[in-house]
């Protein structure tokens, strides 16, 4: 991998930030799926991992992160703020890492080719906005299986049988898509939950849009995927056979009834920030980079 594995150089090539608000539960997984002991062919790439605890009530320990080696810090932030979209652009800003990679979600848990995947991009693109699909651990969208009993104690057994610490591609056999990956790895998608691209253009863009103050950023990331891929010169790589597997924590938008769901007001305030309604992303033309594992085929057919 040359410049972009350890060597000579002390530089990250990749500073990940990934966001926490009272997930002490669902972040040690999280936190595991991002380490070396777990991310295929990067023993020797140059990352950080940066997670940002967002007002967490008690604060998560930082021996969470720093646990996984010396790449790994916990940032707490004490605000009363909602959203995290703030804390997120601060953390860029400050990050070391030639490519950003942002989950806004601390509680989705990664594949294990992902980080490989993104230094693949790096090395064959100027620029590259890398992205992954969302999928939901358990029998069906977590929206409506929390009505038929999927509760943190049964994904707690799931996870457990399925033992995904030792190969990370068995999510896949105990997961189903997330809306906003409804129709699979060849369809268009409404939004990445793991995406990353050069710090430069991360920053070039304003980041994700500080007028999104609604729990959890609202439309933030909608609206921060729709603008990348509408980016000229980015081009758009979606990681094959690769996703993040969102855990059930009480999620303001993944873990209620669909009939409660905040989506009304999520799009009035994307209306009011833009003056137009929300609406699809248009250029969806992806670049596939990856490989299926025969746990992800069902996703494709």
């Amino acid at each position: 991998m040359g410049d972009f594995m350890l060597g000579d150089s002390s530089e990250p090539l990749v500073s990940i930030i990934v966001v926490f608000h009272n997930m002490s539960r669902e972040a040690p997984r999280t936190l595991y799926s991002l380490s070396r002991q777990y991310q295929r062919h990067c023993d020797d790439l140059a990352y950080e991992v940066v997670a940002l605890d967002h007002g967490s009530n008690p604060p998560l320990s930082s021996k969470l992160a720093e646990e996984h080696g010396p790449n790994f810090k916990m940032r707490r932030i004490d605000t009363d703020r909602v959203s995290p979209v703030i804390a997120i652009n601060d953390a860029v800003r400050s990050a070391r890492g030639k490519y950003i990679a942002v989950n806004i979600d601390g509680a989705r848990i990664l594949s294990p080719g992902i980080l490989i995947g993104i230094v693949r991009a790096a090395r064959m693109f100027d620029a590259a906005f890398v992205h992954t699909l969302a999928f939901h651990i358990g029998p069906g969208l977590q929206n409506e299986t929390i009505l038929r009993g999927y509760d943190r104690e049964e994904e707690d057994r799931v996870l457990r049988k399925c033992e995904w610490q030792k190969d990370g591609y068995r999510l896949f056999e105990v997961s189903e898509l997330a809306g906003a990956s409804a129709h699979g790895f060849l369809s268009d998608l409404l939004e990445s939950n793991c995406f990353a691209l050069p710090r430069t253009e991360f920053l070039d863009m304003g980041g994700f849009h500080p007028e999104f103050k609604s729990p959890g950023g609202g439309l933030a990331n909608l609206d921060f995927y729709r603008r990348a891929l509408d980016r000229p010169g980015l081009a758009p790589v979606r990681l094959l056979g690769e996703g993040t597997f969102h855990q059930i924590h009480g999620g303001v938008a993944t873990n209620v009834p669909k009939d409660k769901h905040p989506w009304p007001q999520f799009a009035r305030e994307y209306e009011d920030i833009y003056q137009r309604p929300w609406s699809l992303p248009r250029n969806q033309c992806p670049i596939y980079l990856g490989s299926l594992h025969p746990s992800a085929k069902r996703f494709v057919l």
